[in-house]
């Protein structure tokens, strides 16, 4: 038999699970949770701009990524009763963006063409270490949208949104090894871009 301060113990260890993460916003989620629609606009105009931006980092195009973020806002509130505070909730929001700019991606594509074609992955090109500090954020932003589909894409994923190599291999059916040996030749070509187009 357990001890009142061992049941205490096990009680306090059992709310931590059930209550991994909570929210700042938590009032409006569980007010979103019983279709709110004010509740819904208010967590809509707090994540906008940063959903957007990571749309439009995958997607590359203004357009395209207001669509696909408008999307993404209505998938979350459709499935919001499946979040679990188990992460924030601007990274469960996340998650569903960028697998709804993926999925955009995908769609685009022809059926036929694999993942590696479509998006320019070869998994055995060559895995350099490189140095890479450039000066300004801006000319980085620049730079990272004048790359080529599949490079910023796997460096926007890996770099900017701080996914690792075996995740973006779940995500876009290749390899870590590839996912990384793109990121190498992404960061090559972003350095010959800040270096001449940009001129720094």
């Amino acid at each position: 038999m357990q001890r009142k301060g061992e049941n205490d113990r096990h009680y306090s260890r059992n709310m931590k699970v059930e209550h991994k993460y909570y929210n700042i916003h938590q009032a409006l989620i569980d007010r979103c949770r019983r279709g709110d629609s004010q509740a819904q606009f208010e967590i809509y105009r707090l994540y906008y701009k940063a959903m957007f931006n990571t749309c439009l980092r995958i997607v590359g195009d203004a357009t395209d990524a207001e669509d696909v973020m408008q999307e993404s806002f209505f998938k979350a509130f459709d499935k919001i009763n499946t979040y679990r505070n188990e992460v924030s909730f601007g990274a469960w929001l996340k998650q569903i963006v960028v697998n709804s700019s993926l999925d955009f991606l995908k769609k685009k594509k022809l059926n036929t063409t694999s993942i590696d074609e479509v998006f320019g992955l070869k998994a055995d090109e060559p895995v350099e270490k490189i140095d890479f500090e450039p000066e300004s954020i801006e000319n980085l932003k620049r730079a990272i949208m004048m790359l080529p589909e599949g490079y910023r894409l796997v460096i926007n994923l890996v770099l900017v949104e701080g996914y690792s190599h075996e995740e973006v291999s779940q995500m876009l059916g290749i390899s870590p090894s590839t996912s990384r040996s793109q990121l190498t030749r992404a960061k090559q070509r972003l350095l010959e871009i800040l270096s001449s187009t940009l001129n720094i």
